[in-house]
């Protein structure tokens, strides 16, 4: 049994939980590349940006925003997204 309640689980919100410099993916142009992570309790999603320390940190932070706006409008990070009437014609 946990110590957290269910509420606090859905009420964390995604964060930057660490970022640290990579090599370039496989094919890509050399540089300064850097692995970011952002999670969520046990959910964690990776990906890797060119740049410098600063710009993958704001890049990160607003990814992470933007999938706690998603979440608040009761949006799932993991689902499609859905068509509308409009998406058919």
């Amino acid at each position: 049994m946990s110590d957290e309640s269910d509420d606090d689980f859905f009420n964390r919100k995604f964060g930057v939980t660490r970022i640290e410099k990579t090599d370039p993916p496989e094919g890509m142009q050399k540089g300064d590349w850097y692995l970011y992570v952002i999670g969520k309790g046990s959910s964690e999603i990776q990906g890797k940006r060119p740049g410098t320390l600063e710009s993958v940190t704001e890049y990160a932070k607003d990814y992470a925003s933007n999938l706690n706006e998603r979440a608040a409008l009761g949006y799932s990070a993991y689902a499609v997204a859905k068509r509308t009437k409009s998406d058919n014609k």
